[in-house]
């Protein structure tokens, strides 16, 4: 049997820094004005150059100022922490020629005498891993999408003399907790406040900036463009219209079909078949069966036979919600391919947004729930009061349904996928 080689690591390729990222490697060096500062928080547009220099300043200031010490590196999930930062992290530490050991099984990276602990931050309870551990300084990447609490604990946890908090994000509600706890308080708790804008990241051409500029709309324009911190307000699919988005239901040469599921037994059961034609996805028909207006509750089984009757041969692929356990094994059963759906509320809207602003998606007229429910999906305005982003669950099982399908296929598949905030 032929050995697989090992595949060897790339080494970064640097661009030139811009002002702005030139701050952020250099905020905690003798002579700046921020030295004595204890955190910096650099926020603003997507694709802006947070990151990269972000990784590059505090891998300095660790290893300049520290021996025998240990860091913490934070991310909303091991998973994207590892995309993210751990990589790119890599790429650099290659480049530069300095010697690691990164432990993947046990998620920590030897560099030179220091350890840096990889943490995900993405439930309540994520804190309790950052427990008796003292650091002297932490990377959290996408800061804004972590617990509050975690992020007490973390700074909680940076108790060594001199001890730094690095932190990068995109915005969000004037509400949140970072914004309002620390950029709105940056003199009383020396806090470095660097906001970035596309310009910021030399790299990016003008052309690719058009074209980021052109995939989102209302507030994700204004957070991830503009890198504004603003409230979700009012509509959540404001650029959904019915001009541009909704065509007749008549016969088009599908290429292909998928259905997408949101499932309920009390709360309505909702299904969409979608057909691919032209490069552009089209909801062809929806089913929604609402138990309580009903009066009649159906078992798996029934809604098995509604499924089938629904698909009416054109497909067995299907996108469910993976809460819904039951269902998925019944479907398995007999045959079906099945996906559970990535349900990830924030990262979905913002996908969906994305979708109808590229017009990936289309509506046939007959989905009237459907249409229905766009002009109904909102911003949760008391959750907003807290810092939070969520839509008020009622009235939103064909959006929970289409956003499973466009995050779970579309965007997992289609090269006008919604950036993620990886600089």
């Amino acid at each position: 049997m032929a050995r697989i080689k090992k595949r060897k690591t790339k080494s970064f390729k640097f661009q030139p820094f811009s002002n702005k990222q030139l701050q952020l490697l250099w905020w905690w060096r003798d002579g700046s004005p921020y030295e004595n500062h204890d955190i910096v928080i650099a926020d603003g547009a997507i694709r802006s150059g947070k990151t990269i220099s972000m990784i590059c300043s505090f891998l300095q200031w660790s290893q300049e100022k520290f021996k025998g010490e240990s860091f913490i590196i934070a991310g909303k999930s091991i998973g994207s922490l590892k995309r993210n930062v751990i990589n790119p992290m890599i790429q650099i530490l290659t480049a530069w020629g300095w010697r690691y050991d990164y432990n993947r099984s046990e998620n920590y990276l030897q560099i030179g005498w220091n350890t840096y602990y990889l943490f995900g931050a993405n439930k309540e309870n994520s804190q309790d891993t950052l427990q008796g551990l003292t650091a002297a300084g932490s990377l959290a990447d996408e800061a804004a999408l972590f617990p509050k609490s975690f992020i007490d604990q973390m700074i909680g946890r940076c108790s060594v003399d001199g001890a730094k908090i690095f932190m990068n994000c995109n915005p969000g509600s004037p509400y949140h907790f970072v914004k309002t706890e620390l950029i709105d308080k940056k003199k009383e708790k020396l806090v470095c406040h660097l906001k970035f804008t596309m310009d910021d990241n030399l790299s990016l051409s003008e052309k690719v900036k058009d074209r980021f500029k052109r995939m989102f709309s209302g507030v994700f324009y204004q957070r991830y463009i503009l890198g504004l911190w603003v409230m979700a307000e009012g509509l959540i699919y404001s650029m959904f219209n019915e001009d541009e988005h909704v065509v007749p239901s008549y016969p088009r040469k599908y290429e292909q079909y998928y259905i997408s599921c949101d499932y309920g037994t009390q709360n309505p059961m909702a299904f969409g078949l979608w057909g691919l034609c032209g490069g552009i996805w089209y909801k062809v028909k929806e089913y929604h069966h609402d138990a309580r207006k009903k009066n009649l509750q159906k078992s798996n089984e029934q809604y098995y036979d509604d499924l089938v009757e629904f698909a009416n041969g054109l497909t067995k692929r299907i996108i469910v919600d993976p809460s819904a356990s039951s269902f998925i094994i019944l479907l398995k059963q007999k045959g079906w391919k099945v996906k559970k759906a990535k349900n990830d509320v924030l990262d979905g809207i913002r996908n969906v947004a994305t979708a109808l602003t590229t017009e990936l998606i289309k509506f046939c007229d007959c989905c009237k729930e459907t249409l229905r429910e766009f002009s109904s999906y909102v911003w949760d305005e008391k959750a907003m009061e807290r810092g939070e982003d969520k839509p008020i669950k009622q009235n939103d099982h064909q959006m929970d349904s289409d956003r499973y399908f466009v995050n779970t296929v579309i965007m997992s598949n289609n090269k006008a996928k919604a950036v993620k905030s990886i600089y």
